[in-house]
């Protein structure tokens, strides 16, 4: 078996230089369009050459993007990266990421790929597709040729065993797994309810709130049939958070794990178990004796990573922030 991959992401654009960025008030700095204009076909026009030039590179670095368009929020654009497989697909994430970032610094424009750049605005996710192929025959095993006529929920009657096993396994593992999917203190501003971003363990026939959308006959081909893993934010590290959905899914296709959660209703916007609010409780779980984390990552990387998440924790408890000046400098 192999796995193929896509990755999606969201990032707002500022009309500044990183001296800008840093000397000014982050409320002051201008985003390169106003208003929230998602699916825009007028503004791309503005920085033509700009889009033009990461077009082109990402060509050069066989990094193809399949679209890329206004999101809703001011500056806010989204890129979809053309899937491959896996590995490829964590590398091609990485250079798009830089290629955007070097080429807006040429055009006066600072790229932000963090979670929540903006209160009170949606933030930016990194949404993971997965699925898992045959590597001889390139036929997609989480299909299914025939709807299942027995299936145990009508969202999952056209996936195969093989994804229901995969499926089960990844929710099983996603709030043990979350640091690698939010890695920064400013992640879990992005996973908040009411925000199109999910918050918790739950999941869906093309369920935007869910934090699994699950992509099958009949709302597409055969062929396409994938998983996409919603919870990511655009500050995640493509690498880590790819080999973890493959990690928990194996494990699912292993234990046969079965789905023990059903679909979350069209106009229910939460499932489950709610998923960590902030990275020091993520980091815990993450990181306690047992952890199902441990068990699919080994106990070496756990404890490395899960160290530097610590360390990052104890940077924001010192950390004396412009909110607490506003609020407290007078009035205590």
């Amino acid at each position: 078996m192999g796995a193929m991959a896509g990755a999606e992401y969201e990032f707002y654009q500022f009309s500044a230089s990183p001296d800008n960025i840093r000397s000014e008030k982050p409320e002051s700095i201008p985003s390169i369009t106003p208003g929230m204009f998602g699916y825009s076909l007028t503004r791309p026009v503005l920085f033509q050459e700009y889009y033009y030039g990461v077009y082109d590179t990402c060509k050069a670095f066989r990094v193809p993007l399949e679209g890329w368009h206004t999101e809703s929020g001011p500056g806010v654009y989204e890129a979809a990266l053309a899937f491959t497989d896996v590995a490829e697909m964590a590398d091609r994430a990485s250079l798009f990421k830089l290629t955007v970032k070097a080429l807006g610094a040429k055009n006066g424009i600072t790229p932000c790929f963090m979670a929540k750049p903006k209160q009170g605005l949606p933030g930016n996710s990194g949404h993971l597709h997965i699925s898992i192929v045959d590597k001889e025959s390139g036929k997609n095993l989480f299909a299914r040729e025939e709807k299942d006529p027995n299936s145990p929920y009508p969202d999952v009657a056209y996936l195969s065993d093989l994804g229901r096993n995969f499926l089960a396994g990844v929710l099983e593992g996603l709030p043990y797994i979350m640091p690698l999917f939010a890695p920064t203190i400013n992640s879990y501003k992005r996973l908040v309810e009411n925000f199109w971003a999910p918050v918790t363990v739950s999941w869906g026939l093309e369920h935007r709130a869910a934090s699994i959308r699950l992509i099958t006959p009949p709302t597409a081909s055969a062929k396409a049939t994938r998983l996409e893993v919603r919870v990511p934010g655009a500050d995640c590290n493509p690498h880590f958070a790819l080999a973890a959905i493959l990690a928990c899914g194996y494990r699912g296709i292993e234990k046969k794990l079965q789905l023990t959660i059903p679909p979350l209703g069209k106009t229910q916007p939460t499932g489950g178990e709610r998923l960590a609010k902030s990275l020091q409780a993520a980091t815990a779980k993450f990181m306690e004796e047992g952890s199902l984390a441990r068990e699919v990552l080994g106990d070496a990387f756990v404890e490395h990573f899960g160290g530097t998440r610590e360390h990052e924790c104890r940077q924001w408890e010192e950390a004396v922030t412009d909110w607490e000046t506003r609020r407290y400098m007078e009035t205590v």
